[in-house]
């Protein structure tokens, strides 16, 4: 698996063109709880310590125990509260039943991952950056250590997990592409979209209305005392520790790689220097409209996609010119911006139909129309790269780095082990001193904050809060290198008295009367106005500005009220003339007016039809997917593919109802 990983390759497409008709049907059939023939057979699972099995698949008590671990370090940024624990596990348990049940219905339908789609999602996004910087890989060890650090899990098990989760993305793509929207929708989402409003607006200012709030001690004692429990342990734990710096950037700087070292690098890494053969085109996309529900093709929309390509078509004959011309007419919106250019293309990249004309195509010259699953083509052939293998030469910069990096891990975590071996034997000073380092003391500091002769460091600090004071010396990893760290103080969590926490107390206290006083304030403007149907009288009344918007979409911001995507959008549902409610958000309190109303004429309901038809899609795409996998777990238990274990899921929610 190693190996193959440090080869970059093409990523698989998910969708499976012919058989999404039967995948359609398969989805009909999943989508009917129980399915056709289903019976509930959930019972019979009593294993100790394994709470469900799906399919061949066991989940174990312990397996939730460390999901539920890690959703708590990523919510808490660090030691997960014991108390909320047993939510935790309720929660990891019915998420791991759900994946494995998608995992075995993605199976089930065709649509397992290969290990070429694993190696490329490694190769992707911030996984990939740490997995392979600057496109070559950290090795082994170093992907062994990473893995269990960020996961606490073996290699294997981590890549059961992220071919279950790629598994899962293309179970739902299938699902998704299933789904429809109709033109009356699409022109109601249009509308919805591109309807633009202007209004006068009064507004009152949270800070304006703070500044005659001016309570007595009498009124703040009261306000402590009645909130006093939301201060419990306010003031957090914090320690004092003692630790030894090793400085992998200051062994590094002595590191020398030799030659036959560079040499012997590259040749065991040979695969991570090879440029495949490339193909550099433009193409014009005219798109074919998919299959429905019921896998029919719009044949007439076919024809008239084809019409257009090869009016297109005759157009570049006649010397036109293909840029212009993709930038025109080209439906792939990812390409058609630049001409129609696209990123050099590997083999395996894109559809069979598109590559063999491609790389079939010499340089210079223009393809007639071709028909792929996306719709009809036309490429021009910009460049080609023949396949060829980077000399040693030309990538010795590149390895260097990459062997220091090693080496100085290596030395430095050697070190360390040095250093917290004497470290337990002789006490942190004398180790230092015997291997000319020095021991840093902190002040007391809270989790989180900035470790002194260190810097900012979370994981560092997040490891110092769960060592306990005077256990033995131990070894963490921070920004510079390596620590060998023991604490030596710690001071509890404390509720703080009135008289520490003041000035918290009055601001605390302004803002929740300043918010109930606006409140009150700009619902009597509200009710004035609507009365007298007269909203600057009002506003006047109640010492208020008033303001003109200018004419706004739901994208836009206006001054004062913010985004009008938030509760000011409450001003596209209004008629002309028609004074609103009490608006609240953030700082202020507005009532507003309608002044004009504007709907999208014809040329840009045209404009925008696309982009509404994908928002609807969208929408519905995951609306049809959370009924899909909801249903799906209801039939795999009647079908007795899911088998709960009713005793160990009671004793986890019994935990929870406890806690």
């Amino acid at each position: 698996m190693i190996r193959f990983l440090q080869k970059p390759g093409p990523i698989k497409k998910f969708v499976l063109g012919g058989l999404l008709v039967i995948v359609c049907v398969m989805m009909v059939i999943t989508l009917v709880p129980g399915g056709l023939f289903g019976d509930y057979l959930s019972g019979g699972l009593t294993t100790q310590g394994v709470l469900a099995k799906v399919g061949d698949q066991e989940i174990a008590i312990q397996q939730v125990a460390q999901q539920a671990r890690m959703m708590g370090k990523q919510q808490f940024k660090g030691n997960v509260p014991d108390q909320l624990m047993p939510y935790l596990m309720q929660r990891a348990a019915q998420s791991m039943i759900t994946e494995k049940a998608m995992v075995y219905e993605a199976d089930k339908m065709g649509l397992s991952v290969s290990d070429d789609e694993l190696r490329d999602y490694l190769h992707e996004g911030q996984i990939g950056q740490v997995l392979f910087p600057g496109g070559n890989f950290i090795g082994q060890q170093a992907y062994e250590q990473f893995i269990s650090s960020q996961f606490n899990m073996s290699v294997q098990q981590f890549e059961q997990e992220v071919k279950a989760e790629i598994a899962n993305h293309k179970l739902m793509a299938v699902v998704g592409a299933a789904v429809t929207v109709s033109d009356k929708d699409i022109t109601a989402e249009v509308k919805r979209q591109d309807t633009k409003v202007k209004f006068d607006y009064a507004v009152l200012s949270l800070d304006d209305v703070k500044k005659d709030i001016k309570p007595s001690e009498v009124e703040l004692k009261a306000f402590y005392e009645a909130n006093k429990q939301s201060y419990v342990n306010s003031i957090p734990e914090k320690i004092k520790a003692k630790y030894i710096l090793i400085d992998s950037k200051k062994i590094a700087d002595k590191v020398e790689i030799t030659p036959d070292e560079i040499q012997q690098y590259y040749k065991a890494h040979q695969d991570d220097y090879r440029i495949p053969e490339t193909v550099t085109v433009r193409h014009i996309l005219i798109k074919t409209p998919t299959p429905d529900a019921n896998g029919k093709v719009d044949q007439k929309a076919v024809d008239a996609a084809r019409a257009k390509a090869e009016d297109i078509e005759k157009q570049l004959k006649a010397g036109g010119n293909f840029a212009d011309l993709a930038k025109k007419d080209s439906e792939d919106p990812g390409s058609a911006k630049d001409g129609g250019l696209l990123p050099p293309l590997t083999r395996g990249r894109t559809v069979p139909e598109f590559e063999q004309a491609a790389f079939n195509t010499p340089v210079g010259q223009t393809t007639g129309v071709i028909r792929t699953s996306y719709g009809f083509h036309i490429i021009h052939v910009e460049a080609k790269q023949e396949a060829r293998l980077k000399p040693l030469e030309e990538v010795k910069a590149e390895i260097e780095p990459v062997l220091k990096q090693q080496k100085a891990a290596a030395q430095s975590q050697s070190e360390a082990n040095s250093v917290q071996a004497l470290a337990k034997t002789q006490g942190m000073e004398k180790a230092a001193t015997e291997r000319n380092l020095s021991v840093v003391t902190t002040d007391l500091i809270a989790q989180g904050d900035p470790i002194p002769g260190i810097g900012p460091a979370p994981e560092f600090s997040n490891t110092l809060f769960t060592a306990k004071k005077n256990d033995a010396p131990a070894i963490a990893s921070a920004p510079a290198g390596y620590v060998v760290y023991q604490v030596t103080e710690v001071q509890p969590p404390q509720t703080p008295t009135f008289d520490q926490i003041k000035d918290k107390v009055e601001t605390q206290f302004k803002d929740q009367r300043a918010q109930q006083v606006l409140q009150q304030k700009i619902r009597e403007l509200a009710d004035r106005a609507h009365a007298d149907h007269d909203l600057a009288k009002a506003a006047k009344e109640a010492g208020a500005a008033v303001k003109t918007s200018e004419l706004v979409d739901r994208t836009q911001q206006v001054p004062d009220i913010g985004s009008m995507s938030g509760p000011a959008s409450v001003a596209f549902t209004m008629k002309l003339g028609e004074i609103s409610s009490p608006i609240q958000g953030g700082q202020n309190g507005v009532v507003l007016q309608i002044v004009e109303m504007q709907e999208p004429n014809p040329e840009q309901m045209k404009q925008d039809w696309e982009k509404a038809k994908e928002t609807l899609l969208e929408q519905k795409r995951e609306e049809f997917q959370d009924l899909y996998v909801e249903n799906l777990r209801d039939r795999l238990e009647k079908e007795g593919k899911i088998k709960i274990n009713k005793k160990e899921m009671e004793r986890l929610t019994t935990l929870s109802e406890g806690s």
